[in-house]
């Protein structure tokens, strides 16, 4: 009989564990976390300061808060899962916001409204227990349209909308970045030598980190990054940046802003329900070899807790969609040294929490690492998103099972990628019926309870 789960403070279906009082602390994490983190996490402060009117230190307040949200996840929440953005629905969301409204203020209502939607959605899907009865009922071939539209928005955004912001003030340190990771990423013959090397499969397990540093190393030496590191402490400046942002002090959404936003909710829902039952079975797979410790999987409490995370960001820090389930490379790299054992992480909470810095936003306050990354933000930015990009289309290829479909899925994704939300999945819809019929899985999550 296994042990119960990591004890905590329970509230409703939540558990609230107390960092350094039920989960211990581990440097390994926590130094991976701090600079992956870092560079992931405000990788979103080029677009704020380009889009949505805000100055450097008000962009990093904004991070710092979905910084907090994000770790309340692990910490108020309980949940078992490395959270993270909704990465694949990135793209879509930029090309809807910043293509459909000009000035700040209603870009960040727009953001609002895309927060609270996608909020509500997962309240009814999750109480009502319909969220996998959706998915099921979704065609193959329209998921796999959805996350082809999420790969070629990406690629667009970095080689033709913001190309002149950043790829071309950047191109080698942007190239060499995307490049090392996607080798270590993805790479075939990688995956060889990582087998056969411990130190390929060490640095593989950093996830961005190498392809960041040698863009940080290779940078200055070829005259695209230019440091200027201030020492000190920075406060951000929360309050400021609440006064440009949140919809206590700009105005409420539009009901069309709302009206407008469903089918990117539902869009993102998707790619958000493949992601829990991802992060499930990286866990299964980690109870194989830890039989002291259970893990509570519960589907209900995932939606509920996602759902309350979207609806505070999307009144304090609204930036859709960076409040998600599950950060994948993240999970595997904490997972796979928790199954190690005992000796190496006590229980798995604690491998989350350190990662995340035990939810203290430490980075968010020390000026010399904001300043010393500021010159490498677009860079994250762009190897985020290029990524994503090669992530979503290699999954999205890989489920069509015939050449009309393969056709299909292209179609689909290309209206997604160019057309406002409503067009491309109307048009989705449609393609699926007339190409390929609904072609409905009857059982693509295997082992899902």
């Amino acid at each position: 009989m296994s042990k119960p789960e990591l004890p905590g403070w329970r509230w409703g279906p939540f558990t609230f564990r107390m960092p350094f009082y039920h989960t211990r602390f581990y440097w390994q994490e926590a130094l991976q976390g701090l600079f992956v983190a870092a560079a992931t996490g405000l990788a979103l402060v080029p677009l704020m300061m380009e889009f949505f009117g805000l100055g450097f230190e008000e962009a990093v307040a904004v991070s710092m808060i979905h910084s907090a949200i994000i770790a309340s996840a692990i910490i108020v929440f309980g949940e078992p899962y490395a959270p993270g953005w909704i990465t694949p629905a990135l793209p879509l969301v930029l090309a809807y916001v910043l293509g459909g409204y000009d000035d700040p203020a209603s870009r960040w209502q727009a953001m609002t409204a895309l927060s609270l939607n996608f909020a509500a959605l997962l309240f009814i899907l999750g109480i009502s227990g319909l969220g996998k009865k959706f998915v099921l009922w979704l065609p193959d071939t329209l998921k796999a349209g959805i996350i082809l539209g999420a790969a070629i928005a990406a690629l667009k955004r970095v080689f033709i909308d913001d190309a002149e912001r950043f790829l071309l003030q950047q191109p080698i340190a942007i190239t060499l970045a995307c490049a090392v990771c996607l080798i270590f990423a993805f790479s075939l013959p990688m995956a060889k030598l990582k087998a056969k090397y411990k130190v390929f499969a060490i640095i593989g397990a950093l996830g961005l980190l190498p392809g960041f540093m040698i863009a940080a190393l290779v940078g200055p030496l070829v005259g695209e990054v230019t440091y200027d590191i201030q020492w000190g402490i920075l406060i951000p400046p929360v309050g400021d940046a609440w006064a440009q942002m949140s919809p206590f002090a700009i105005g409420w959404p539009s009901l069309e802003m709302f009206l407008q936003g469903i089918p990117l909710a539902i869009i993102t829902y998707v790619i958000l329900f493949g992601d829990m039952v991802t992060g499930n079975e990286v866990i299964r797979d980690g109870l194989t070899a830890r039989h002291d410790e259970h893990i509570d999987i519960n589907p209900t409490r995932t939606h509920l807790s996602v759902g309350i995370r979207n609806a505070v960001m999307g009144i304090t820090a609204p930036f859709f969609p960076t409040q998600g389930t599950m950060w994948t490379g993240v999970q595997v790299i904490i997972v796979q040294r928790w199954k190690q054992g005992k000796e190496n992480m006590n229980s798995l909470h604690s491998g989350m929490a350190s990662y995340y810095l035990m939810g203290i936003p430490l980075m968010f306050f020390l000026l010399p690492l904001l300043t010393g990354l500021q010159p490498l933000l677009g860079i994250a930015l762009s190897l985020t998103l290029v990524l994503t990009g090669f992530a979503c289309a290699y999954v999205a290829m890989a489920i069509p099972q015939n050449n009309t479909a393969r056709g299909t899925v292209v179609l689909i994704g290309a209206a997604l990628a160019f057309f406002d939300p409503w067009i491309g999945l109307s048009f989705g819809v449609l393609a699926t019926l007339l190409l390929v019929g609904w072609d409905v899985n009857r059982d693509p999550i295997p082992h899902e309870d």
